[in-house]
């Protein structure tokens, strides 16, 4: 039976929850927050971004499932279904499919450069050599446009396979079994770190808070940081938590489900800074290293570590999972957007859309070697830097304020419809009594995120 007259089900809950953590777990997990952590002071900073989680994710979180849920559609027709005669909020299910799009064209990229030095690391290539020698390592695969492209052509496919068999036999197994063994990763890595001589201090700078270390790199900017990772780090705003909406019953209300989706994407975050600081302090690594913490930093400090080529390759295992989980997750969005619009056989959007993504990355591949002089966004900027500009600042918040904003009034879906869509089942209830604070407060605070990440970009 075709997917756009019966929409297939999930097999059980716990394939919902992993599912959609797995989406939320990625990149901005594992490789992002450690180093915004490390830059703006350790565990104050973490205080504030899980206060965010709560008070921002959330409640949008719960929207986007409450929208996926009613509609039993993709984020590209959500709103039509629900809303039919309110044409302007269709628009944005559409952009919505589009930041999709963005997203791949340069996550594909990264994946490809986890899964690239997870094999180097099985084959040893970073033995011996030391901070300099991997800084040239990475330099070099950045500047190898054909081994790039390779490998990302290898995420690609790795991420579309799954997807091509199916949600229940290829989707939800496979990502249960990715979601699984990462958690089990993390938990060993993360008890090595602990035991590393001269850790402790790493563990203090993430676990005891001190507000004056994260006032020394700018109070504002911190609690903005913490802002933009809550959204980030949950993949909220372009409807791929939605899809997984559609695909659930109503025995469960969506709070409680959404609880525990953000559970697990934050002890999946914490861990990953529980790995990262104890072993950046022993080994003499400055916390605020920025974005290189991991490409170039880390398998030094594996080289250092007994048994570090086992360890390194593990790591980089449970890295290239993380990003895999968030591929699937929205590749299935995107195909089952062209299922339900186009009345296309899953095989066929799969292949499609597998040449279509891998044709629109390369130009971040190309970014960082051939176009190199391309600097869209001031000196040192590339197209990579462009294309999460137009995700993480820009379709990130702006889709989320649209769903806060159609949840929350009768212009759009209305407080009551996505209070009885929410509250459907058993558990826990949305707190009804914060209408106030959802309707108006809410939005203008991811409105001021949106504007905050532009006044950083064109004007400040």
């Amino acid at each position: 039976m075709k997917e756009n007259t019966a929409r297939e089900t999930l097999g059980s809950r716990l394939g919902f929850i992993l599912l959609s953590a797995g989406c939320a777990i990625g990149l901005g997990n594992v490789w992002r927050f450690p180093f915004i952590t490390g830059r703006y002071g350790g565990a104050a900073f973490v205080l504030i971004y899980i206060l965010f989680l709560v008070i921002l994710g959330l409640p949008v979180m719960v929207m986007e499932l409450s929208i996926g849920r009613a509609s039993k559609q993709n984020i590209g027709l959500a709103m039509t279904k629900l809303t039919p005669a309110k044409k302007p909020w269709q628009v944005y299910g559409k952009l919505a499919i589009v930041g999709n799009y963005v997203l791949m064209m340069f996550y594909t990229t990264i994946t490809g450069w986890l899964l690239s030095y997870l094999v180097h690391m099985v084959k040893g290539d970073f033995s011996g050599l030391d901070a300099s020698g991997v800084g040239s390592f990475f330099g070099g695969m950045l500047e190898n446009p054909l081994s790039m492209t390779v490998w990302m052509l290898i995420a690609v496919v790795l991420g579309f396979l799954p997807v091509a068999k199916g949600l229940q036999s290829g989707v939800e197994k496979i990502t249960k079994f990715m979601m699984i063994g990462l958690l089990a990763l993390m938990i060993v890595l993360a008890f090595n770190s602990l035991l590393l001589k001269g850790g402790s201090e790493g563990l203090k700078f993430y676990l005891i808070p001190d507000f004056s270390r994260m006032a020394e790199s700018g109070l504002f900017s911190a609690i903005y940081a913490a802002m933009g990772q809550a959204f980030f780090t949950l993949s909220l705003g372009i409807g791929s938590i939605a899809i997984f909406g559609s695909y659930i019953g109503k025995e469960n209300r969506l709070t409680g489900e959404a609880v525990r989706i953000i559970s697990l994407d934050t002890f999946v975050a914490l861990c990953s800074g529980l790995i990262i600081f104890p072993a950046a302090f022993a080994f003499g690594i400055q916390p605020d290293a920025g974005p290189s913490l991991i490409f170039i930093t880390l398998p030094n400090i594996f080289n250092q570590m007994a048994g570090g080529r086992f360890w390194g390759s593990l790591f980089f295992l449970f890295m290239s999972f993380a990003a895999l989980s968030t591929l699937i997750a929205v590749f299935e969005n995107i195909i089952s957007f062209w299922i339900d619009t186009m009345g296309m056989s899953r095989k066929k959007a799969v292949l499609f859309n597998a040449i279509a993504i891998a044709i629109l990355s390369i130009p971040c591949v190309l970014g960082f070697n051939l176009w190199s002089s391309f600097q869209p966004l001031g000196p040192g900027t590339g197209v990579l830097d462009l294309e999460d500009f137009v995700v993480s600042s820009t379709l990130l918040p702006l889709g989320s304020l649209i769903f806060t904003l159609y949840c929350t009034w009768k212009y759009g879906w209305g407080w009551d419809n996505f209070l009885s869509e929410a509250d459907s089942g058993v558990g826990l209830k949305f707190p009804r009594a914060l209408q106030f604070y959802f309707k108006f407060i809410l939005p203008a605070i991811i409105l001021g995120i949106f504007l905050k990440g532009y006044w950083d970009i064109f004007i400040a």
